[in-house]
């Protein structure tokens, strides 16, 4: 059968900078930093790090307390960033309400705070009375999707993946290949998370957390650096509107970027550890799925965390599929890792690089570990065209997402 090209037509995004996906994108290409000391670490004294990238200049009150009443804060974040997105595109509730327009959006998992007070209260008094009838739709593991979906009358297909870090790049990639077959026309995608020391302290944990730049917060993460120490967890939530070039042309639609490629895969070498190789095999894949090959791209975004070992495995894997020459940058050294939403947040940036003719670099990368392979890695905005983006997003569990981006064109 002939598949549909798929179009990205709209775009929001709540970030560690604020509100909107131009703030974030001018805030990046400013070199400016979205991470902060987090005061709320300093109740938990056996943490090393103090520093996350919180969002600000949000009022979650400006939801109606009819929708509201059961999110919690990433699932306000992702309804926000939607309306954005949906504004951008030009969509009115009818067209949300007709069946052909559907939702796919996930978090890591439900909300952390609304469990941990579910259980404060549960554990002192051994019994139900006071639990919130609101409460389940907080923690259920679909959520962000359904509250989503509620709040703004989509009733369509809505799916929820769950994928840790590869979420919102996996939700990306499902909507692209969900319009591709003909099953929707419109789809909003992405993908949600709120901050919760307990996110910190699992990395920590895991000797994977950043605590030796507290005094100067805004000099880490430092993904492919020499001098990294881990990652840096933030939230926020990224939603983009994907659609059909048919049905955005027929709408009169300003088309922002192409999706043209995905591919998901799994790394079963280790949960923990990824290797280079399936690394490699999910961005070839990717790139075969758009019908292009690896001289043709601009440009690479890596998900490169600032953790050791993935950094050197996918910093490897990018050097498998492509020579030297090709520019290639993470967006966590600006902003940390947003969880859940980061592949939707960094593909919101990627589309603006498309069409601004700029790459970003890796912000805080003074010193690049060489054994994060021959790879030009960038160390200073880069005015250029862009035309072609791989995009990855590697989760732990070994859930890898590659996402193809191409510049607008007939």
């Amino acid at each position: 059968m002939q598949l549909k090209r798929v179009a990205i037509t709209g775009m929001g995004a709540i970030s560690p900078y604020g509100k909107g996906s131009r703030l974030l994108f001018e805030s990046m290409l400013a070199g400016k930093s979205g991470v902060r000391y987090h005061r709320e670490l300093d109740r938990f004294s056996s943490l090393g790090p103090r520093v996350a990238g919180i969002v600000t200049g949000v009022d979650l009150m400006e939801v109606p307390r009819k929708h509201r009443r059961s999110m919690s804060p990433m699932s306000i974040y992702a309804l926000m960033a939607a309306r954005e997105a949906v504004a951008q595109a030009n969509l009115n509730a009818a067209r949300l309400a007709d069946g052909r327009t559907g939702l796919i959006m996930g978090s890591t998992m439900g909300s952390v705070y609304t469990i941990e007070e579910f259980f404060r209260d549960y554990l002192a008094r051994e019994n139900l009375d006071q639990v919130k009838s609101m409460l389940f739709f907080r923690v259920m593991g679909h959520s962000v999707a359904a509250n989503v979906a509620q709040a703004l009358g989509i009733s369509g297909r809505v799916l929820a993946p769950t994928a840790a870090c590869s979420t919102s790049c996996q939700a990306i990639g499902l909507a692209y290949e969900t319009i591709a077959f003909g099953r929707q026309d419109i789809i909003l995608c992405g993908g949600a998370d709120e901050y919760h020391p307990l996110t910190t302290g699992t990395f920590d944990l895991m000797l994977a957390a950043s605590a030796s730049y507290n005094a100067t917060p805004e000099k880490t993460p430092r993904p492919f650096d020499r001098d990294r120490d881990g990652i840096v967890c933030s939230e926020g939530a990224g939603v983009l509107v994907l659609e059909s070039f048919e049905s955005a042309r027929k709408r009169g639609a300003v088309i922002l970027a192409e999706v043209a490629g995905f591919s998901s895969t799994c790394d079963t070498s280790s949960i923990a550890n990824p290797d280079p190789e399936p690394l490699f095999r999910c961005m070839r894949e990717a790139l075969d799925d758009a019908g292009l090959q690896p001289d043709d791209i601009s440009y690479v975004n890596a998900h490169a965390t600032a953790t050791v070992q993935g950094d050197i495995a996918e910093g490897q894997a990018i050097a498998m599929l492509t020579d030297a020459c090709i520019p290639t940058s993470s967006l966590k050294g600006h902003m940390g890792h947003t969880m859940a939403a980061s592949g939707a947040l960094e593909s919101i940036v990627c589309v603006e690089m498309l069409r601004n003719g700029v790459l970003l670099p890796t912000l805080n990368l003074d010193n690049p570990d060489p054994q994060c392979g021959t790879v030009n890695l960038l160390t200073t905005p880069k005015r250029q065209p862009v035309s072609v983006i791989v995009k990855n997003n590697f989760a732990l569990g070994g859930v890898n997402c590659s996402l193809v981006l191409r510049a607008a064109k007939d």
